[in-house]
Formats: C-alpha cells, structure tokens, sequence
C-alpha cells in the first residue's frame, strides 16, 4: 500500500516538472518570436462619422420687456408650461427725479401752445366769417390747432406711462405686465423681483427676462469635422448617445448640413443638425450633452480581422495576411485578402480569410 502511494507521488511530481519546463520553453519561443495568433471572427462594422454636439430645442425664444423699471412680480419659474398670452413678469416704473420733471414740464408747455393754437384758430373763425382771412389761412390755423391738441396727448400719455408704467386712454393701449408670445416651457429665467430692466428698442437689446422654448420638439446639433463632411448626406440615419444617459440610445436622420464651415481651435468644421425620430420614450433635457454616429454604411455578419493586421504591397495596389505556416518552425506565411468596410479598427476579409482562421500578429516594432 506505501508503495503505491509512494508511485502516484512520484507520478504527481513528474506531471508538474514536466509542465512547468513545458510552459518555459513555450513562453520563452514565444518571448524570442514574439509572434501571437489572433481569430478571424464575425462580426458587425459600421462606417460612420462622428458629430460632437448637444440636444437643443428647435424654437426658443427670449422674452424681454419694451418699458424700463424694476420687477415688480414673477408669474413664472424655471420649467413651468406656459401658453401664448400668459403674464410672466410685472415692470414697475422707476423713473428719475429729473425725468418726472421734464414729462411735466412738456405737458405744460404742450398746454400752452394747444392754449395759444385754439385761440388762433378761434380768432380765424371770426375773421373768415367778416370776409378778412382767406379759407387757405384758416385751414393752416386749423392744422395748428389740430396738431397742438395731439402734442398736449402725447405729452400727457407720455407723463402716465412714465410715473404708472402704463397707458390706459387713447388709441394705442400700453401695459406693464410682460406676457408670453408663444406657447412653450420656461428653460431660465433671468431676473428677480427688485431687478432693474432695461428696454427694448431699435438702438440695444435690452434685458433678457427669460428664455422659452418648445421641449416637444427636440433636435441634436453639432459639428462635424471637414474630413467626414464629404462622405455624409442629408437623410442618413444617426445614433446619438446622450452622456447623462449612457444605456439609452436616441435615433433620428441628419437634416441638415451647413454649406460654409467654421473654424474652432485650428479645426474646420461643418454645423448639423439631426432630427430624432418620434415615438421615443427617452426623457431629454435641452443642453445635455451628445455624440451623434451618422451612419454612412453597415454591414451584419460578415468577417473581421482587426486592421493593424493587414500588409500592403509596396505600391499599395496589393493586401495581404499572415497565417501560421504548416509546422512548430515553419515560417508564417503571407495570403492574399480582398477587403472590404473598415471602421479604422477592424476591417471587412471578402476574400482569403474565413471566419476562425488563424492570423499572425508580430509584435511592434522598437524604436530606437
């Protein structure tokens, strides 16, 4: 019995020995080669072109107010829903002290003058009735009149609008409540109760008060680079990958493709735009960040090897691999390969390879 143990001892120890001087020799071939095996498999490959971006709302506008003064009330936050027509903000007049002098003092001079103009004009009545004053004189001293009484008007509107913030009489009606212009959701609202407001006119741009925009209808846009710019179209499908949503994948078509680039840190890009596809249930918020794959061709199923493997003729005319040769020393051997779709990593073998055939890898070689 001590001897059988003693024999399936020495078997074990003998086992062991000879895989690990087995395992020397090999790694130490492997390591004086440095030639490795990869599999041709397969596989899928895309060809595509990156576009760098972020999901934007397609309309938005800016909400901004034609009076100047304060705010007096908020009506809205960040990401209520408004309708066309729905107050927003309240503007307060704040007027200077010298601004309230000078509407006073033009509805008195205004005053004055209508004062003057009707009586001149009451005068000419009188003297084109004795047969002294012609109809062309009197209908200049009725225009006169006329237009002091418009004068006296707009100086007293002007005085209301300046001390209240708005104007109730007359034709043109002037209010102090900003309300919203189209239907949409608030994105940001940049002012406060206190806030003082600046206004619109046709010579600045006045204070933003908010931004409103559609958030049913989204859009990606980006840019692409001009080396990828020539193979892309309009039309093309695209998958965006959202960065604060890495599982979920949004899809849509490219819509748009901008015909003059623009330069950005030594690059020539091209702006596009990609509208995403209906029907997806995927919560998006304006301004996450995305990459866009506009899809230029794929293929399913078909043979991959990666591309470093690849060997080129001198001319470039011709493409070859190397496989194994047919013993332990045998040299590899270089086989002719048709390619096909590349995606810069792995590349298409329509003829030379097939799928589970071995490929020599060499190692890289040292730069001294």
């Amino acid at each position: 019995m001590g001897k059988l143990v003693r024999l399936l001892l020495l078997l074990i120890v003998v086992g062991v020995a000879g895989g690990a001087i087995y395992g020397f020799v090999g790694s130490r071939e492997a390591k004086e080669t440095g030639l490795t095996t990869v599999e041709a498999e397969l596989g899928d490959i895309t060809e595509k072109a990156l576009a760098v971006g972020q999901i934007e709302p397609r309309e938005r506008f800016q909400v901004k107010s034609k009076i100047s003064g304060i705010v007096a009330r908020c009506f809205v936050e960040v990401g209520d829903t408004v309708r066309a027509g729905d107050p927003l903000f309240e503007i307060a007049p704040d007027p200077t002290p010298q601004e309230l002098l000078d509407v006073d003092h033009r509805v008195r001079s205004a005053e004055a003058s209508f004062g003057k103009a009707r009586a001149d004009y009451e005068r000419g009545l009188e003297l084109h009735r004795d047969g002294l004053l012609s109809k062309g004189d009197l209908d200049a001293l009725k225009e006169s009149y006329e237009l002091a009484q418009v004068s006296v008007e707009q100086a007293r509107d002007n005085r209301e609008l300046t001390r209240r913030g708005i104007v109730s009489g007359g034709i043109t009606e002037v209010e102090r409540v900003i309300r919203s212009t189209a239907s949409g959701t608030v994105l940001s609202r940049a002012v406060d109760v206190g806030d003082p407001v600046v206004p619109l006119t046709s010579y600045q741009p006045g204070t933003e008060l908010a931004s409103i925009a559609d958030m049913s209808d989204l859009i990606f846009k980006g840019t692409v680079d001009e080396i990828d710019v020539g193979k892309i179209a309009v039309g093309l499908p695209a998958r965006i990958k959202v960065g604060a949503l890495p599982d979920e994948v949004v899809t849509g078509r490219l819509a748009r493709i901008a015909p003059q680039a623009q330069r950005s840190e030594g690059a020539t890009l091209f702006d596009v735009e990609v509208e995403l596809d209906p029907g997806q249930e995927i919560t998006l918020r304006a301004g996450y960040s995305a990459n866009a794959d506009v899809v230029i061709r794929e293929k399913t199923g078909i043979v991959l090897i990666p591309e470093r493997l690849v060997i080129f003729s001198d001319d470039g005319a011709e493409t070859f691999v190397e496989v194994p040769g047919a013993g332990p020393e045998a040299e590899p051997e270089k086989v002719a390969v048709t390619l096909g779709l590349s995606d810069g990593l792995n590349v298409e073998v329509v003829e030379g390879v097939s799928a589970g055939e071995k490929i020599v890898q060499r190692p890289p070689k040292e730069i001294s």
